[in-house]
């Protein structure tokens, strides 16, 4: 008994192409689907840990010397109200988990910078 052969245009592409008839009958049945659907449990939210204060350490870029090391912000404010220049210091901020300090970038130390209050620096 001769194949018949049809014209499957279902192919992705440029074109059809000829297959046996039998290939585009049988097409095989999707699985029963589950008759209850499972639930999920909730999820449950992280509980953050509280964050400690943020350390700086300001450093002169001069000298090399230390005008404050391991002090809060508002301590680290009041050290850049005597420097003339926000490019006259270094900026670090303690990193907790990598246990270093890293340096501020320049747009961070300018952010500091502006936030430090508006008197002239006084007289070392």
């Amino acid at each position: 008994m001769a194949k018949k052969w049809v014209l499957d245009t279902g192919t992705k592409g440029t074109g059809a192409e000829m297959v046996p008839l039998e290939k585009v009958l049988r097409k095989p049945a999707p699985g029963p689907e589950p008759a209850v659907a499972r639930r999920r449990r909730p999820r449950r939210e992280p509980v953050a840990a509280p964050r400690e204060a943020r350390r700086f350490k300001v450093v002169d870029v001069m000298t090399q010397r230390v005008l404050a090391e391991d002090v809060d912000a508002r301590a680290a404010l009041d050290v850049l109200n005597d420097v003339g220049s926000v490019v006259d210091v270094r900026v670090y901020v303690w990193q907790p988990r990598a246990k270093k300090w890293r340096l501020l970038t320049l747009g961070e130390q300018k952010a500091l910078w502006e936030a430090r209050s508006s008197e002239p620096p006084t007289s070392r």
